[in-house]
């Protein structure tokens, strides 16, 4: 019998559909790559270590200036603008500490700054030399509280992903600071009154001693930066001073020149009391491996020094 030509139709439609390659599946969404977290760089070392404990194991901050240097009198060296230039995030104490950073931020593009003195008061510089006041904030670990919650909000805003994070780090280690100021107010309190009389190698610790009740007698550099030279009558200004007050040392910083120092200490019997790090953190294997040990430490050499 011979075929209809519906069931030709049908068996032509069979075959085409028997034929036919397999249909090629949709692909699949592709998801978006996590960005790569924030470099961060932070220009002082003691700030490199306050930032690390608010970024905790998420990122990795590392530190502009040596270990031991000024950052007052520092000289940028020609791989500093490399690391300026790469870093996503930079940390920087402000109030006119850094000024040196200002070539290697004019050739540099991009970088989130976070200036963790934001928000606190300067001391102003009676000299008039400063003129965005006293930049030693971190001297009371009450104004570090700041720094950690400056920059807390500033990683946060740099990479959200870890806000959670940063905000219970800083909080945790908000708690550590005010540990800390209870700490140094109980070793002050074993000191009388009369002895705690502070006479620096420059006008750095304005704030320690508002907090904690000392009185600054003078600074052998009076100025807020170490990048300066006293007067013959400055000098014999601070000698008189000494004397009236019967303060009974000098404190220097780790890489002060102690000519001058000693020069005072010979005519007024103070002695000399070297090595605070008030600028810089030590190695690892030293006195002040991390802010609240450079501040402990200092503490403990300030009450020794006042004591005896």
């Amino acid at each position: 019998m011979r075929k209809t030509l519906p069931s030709l139709l049908l068996l032509l439609l069979a075959s085409c559909t028997l034929a036919s390659p397999t249909s090629t599946p949709a692909p699949a969404p592709t998801q978006s790559q996590p960005s790569a977290p924030p470099r961060v760089l932070a220009v002082e070392s003691f700030l490199a270590d306050i930032a690390q404990n608010v970024a905790g194991n998420r990122l990795q901050v590392e530190t502009l200036i040596p270990l031991g240097v000024d950052p007052h009198a520092y000289q940028p060296v020609p791989s500093d603008a490399a690391k300026v230039a790469d870093c996503t995030v930079l940390i920087l104490n402000g109030a006119g500490l850094e000024s040196f950073l200002a070539p290697l931020l004019s050739n540099a593009s991009g970088q989130s700054i976070i200036t963790a003195s934001s928000g606190l008061t300067p001391r102003p510089d009676p000299a008039g030399e400063y003129t965005e006041g006293d930049p030693h904030f971190w001297l009371d670990p009450n104004n570090v509280i700041r720094y950690a919650e400056n920059i807390r909000d500033g990683l946060s805003q740099a990479d959200p992903a870890g806000a959670t994070l940063y905000a219970a780090n800083a909080a945790a280690y908000i708690e550590q600071l005010q540990a800390l100021d209870a700490w140094i107010t109980q070793q002050v309190g074993t000191l009388a009154p009369e002895r705690r009389m502070l006479v620096t190698n420059h006008e750095s610790l304005g704030y320690f001693a508002e907090r904690y009740g000392f009185t600054v007698v003078g600074a052998v550099i009076p100025s807020f930066s170490t990048d300066a030279a006293p007067t013959a009558r400055q000098m014999a200004d601070l000698i008189t001073q000494i004397k009236a007050t019967g303060a009974p040392a000098i404190f220097l910083e780790v890489g002060a020149n102690p000519q001058l120092a000693e020069q005072i200490a010979s005519e007024t019997g103070l002695k000399v009391v070297t090595q605070l790090y008030t600028h810089s953190l030590s190695t690892l294997d030293g006195p002040a491996p991390t802010y609240i040990d450079m501040l402990k430490y200092d503490v403990s050499q300030i009450v020794a020094g006042c004591r005896s």
